[in-house]
């Protein structure tokens, strides 16, 4: 550690707010790391739709100020004195608070060996957004081949993801909303079957149509508010409403009665209470890095941007103009 610097840079906020409360902190102390933690010094960082959550005060951010970022990837310069499973030098992936930083402490617990032929920033890209949607289709609602399944906002980068990991357990017809045009060539070319614009159509009749009016089996719903009344009436009889995302608000309160028409469940999952273990996690991320690297899946990277563009980052990922995934190059 003695050859490490005191301080670092880091992407902050002080106060919520828009875009423009987000800060570089120029001599933010490099942090320190207990016995099961390893020091990354970061390459790539994701940029994921919760940080607009956190900095906007959706979800609570303390203490102030508050270091942004959920994945990373980079090289090991330190290893806590318990870690035997990496050394200095290693090039991993990770998922862990704080990766929009120079460095990051992390649990050994939620590290991955980058394999070979994984291309640079990838790991980044894909870990929180890609073991989000595998654990949205095998532990949230276990999706089985020939499925009628509906994924909303399909364009954006879980939406992607869903589409191609459900393409890839055999979902018959996975119908993607978006919109625009291009969105949902997009989101088609990546494995949805059916594409409808919601700006120009009905998609709760849409749905209905497209399934002969018996409904989907599942609704993955990153939107919120918005869609919450339409995706229950699209279920059909004991189907899922998967709700894991707010980008057009917070779900208000409902009545657990609506449920009992069809048997149907709700449920709003957080992905580390999946992985809760270093055994789960690893398991699920090393089949997530196997699909890329056999180009089983394709991650989409709308954009890499520097820590000085955050906040137009910000303002790109909650303008819904991005197809895939936003990055910063530290």
């Amino acid at each position: 550690m003695s050859r490490l610097p005191q301080t670092q840079r880091a992407l902050q906020f002080n106060r919520v707010g828009g875009p423009e409360v987000l800060e570089i902190a120029t001599s933010a102390p490099l942090p320190s790391i207990k016995p099961d933690q390893i020091l990354v010094k970061n390459a790539y960082a994701g940029v994921n739709y919760i940080d607009t959550y956190f900095r906007g005060g959706v979800y609570p951010a303390s203490p102030l100020p508050y270091t942004l970022g959920r994945e990373g990837e980079g090289t090991i310069v330190a290893i806590g004195s318990s870690v035997t499973d990496y050394k200095v030098g290693d090039y991993v992936g990770y998922m862990g608070p704080e990766s929009q930083a120079e460095y990051t402490a992390v649990s050994a617990n939620y590290v991955i060996a980058v394999p070979a032929g994984v291309e640079p920033g990838v790991t980044a890209a894909v870990l929180l957004q890609g073991l989000t949607a595998f654990t949205l289709i095998r532990d949230a609602h276990e999706v089985k081949r020939g499925d009628a399944v509906l994924v909303h906002a399909a364009a954006g980068g879980v939406g992607l993801l869903l589409c191609q990991l459900l393409r890839a357990v055999g979902a018959g017809t996975i119908i993607a909303t978006a919109s625009t045009k291009e969105k949902l060539q997009l989101a088609e070319k990546n494995g949805a079957t059916h594409g409808i614009d919601y700006s120009k159509e009905d998609w709760v009749a849409r749905v209905k149509e497209i399934t002969g009016g018996q409904g989907v089996i599942a609704v993955f719903d990153g939107v919120g508010k918005s869609t919450f009344d339409g995706d229950l009436e699209v279920l059909a009889r004991k189907g899922s409403l998967v709700s894991f995302g707010n980008a057009s608000g917070v779900v208000p309160p409902f009545s657990i009665g609506r449920l009992s028409a069809k048997n149907l469940k709700v449920l709003r999952p957080t992905l580390f209470m999946y992985l809760t273990t270093k055994e789960e996690f690893t398991e699920a991320a090393t089949e997530l890095l196997r699909f890329v690297k056999e180009k089983k899946v394709d991650v989409k990277i709308h954009k890499i941007y520097s820590l000085e563009e955050a906040q137009q980052a910000h303002k790109d990922i909650e303008g819904r103009g991005t197809t895939g995934k936003l990055v910063y190059k530290l």
